[in-house]
């Protein structure tokens, strides 16, 4: 996956609170085999009209918040089923970077999974930031995350705390796989100094 050090970009709000995993991604869509095709059915039952049209009042369909990387939303995002779909299709809209005051466990651990990066910051920070991507839409905020600071062009800048080890992972953009290869050698070596015993035989 990627590395994330510093994302420069506007700021999409959804000011809604507990957005579960079936909103973000609907079950009936879960049926895909592949990790990719997701993004056009995000968010599908506020996204769009009965007749499949874009819903107009639905914040991120306002023409202002197109591509947008870094969404900020209310408290408990991604509660719900623990579908690593979610992250999935929230990546293929484009988003790199979620703000809210808490989010879901396994929501999170998803995300990181899959290189996004997920700041928490004090609820009245968060909708500060919400209410200036509203009043001016295009808003930008720059989230750095070798200092793990965000800021604006307008003066508004706050510090947030991440895990070492998380902010290490996305910094250098590994997953799980990447992090085990880089003891490839000594796995080998391990590997190597094993006694080769034949398998018992299965009755």
């Amino acid at each position: 996956m990627d590395p994330i050090k510093r994302v420069s970009a506007v700021v999409a709000p959804l000011p809604r609170p507990n957005v579960d995993t079936d909103q973000i991604i609907p079950k009936q869509f879960l049926k895909r085999i592949e990790r990719t095709g997701f993004g056009e059915f995000a968010f599908f039952d506020w996204r769009y009209l009965p007749d499949g049209s874009p819903n107009p009042d639905f914040e991120l369909n306002r023409a202002e918040y197109a591509g947008a990387e870094i969404l900020a939303t209310g408290r408990n995002f991604g509660c719900g089923s623990s579908r690593e779909h979610a992250p999935w299709a929230l990546r293929e809209m484009g988003f790199r970077v979620i703000i809210a005051s808490s989010f879901a466990d396994i929501f999170y651990n998803n995300c990181i999974q899959n290189g996004m990066l997920l700041v928490t910051l004090p609820e009245e920070q968060v909708q500060e930031i919400i209410r200036r991507a509203q009043r001016k839409p295009g808003y930008r905020l720059t989230v750095n995350l070798e200092a793990q600071s965000l800021y604006d062009s307008e003066g508004f800048e706050e510090h947030f705390e991440i895990d070492p080890f998380i902010r290490e992972r996305l910094l250098q953009g590994l997953d799980d796989i990447s992090m085990t290869m880089q003891s490839a050698d000594e796995i080998e070596s391990f590997e190597q100094k094993r006694p080769s015993y034949l398998s018992p035989s299965l009755p």
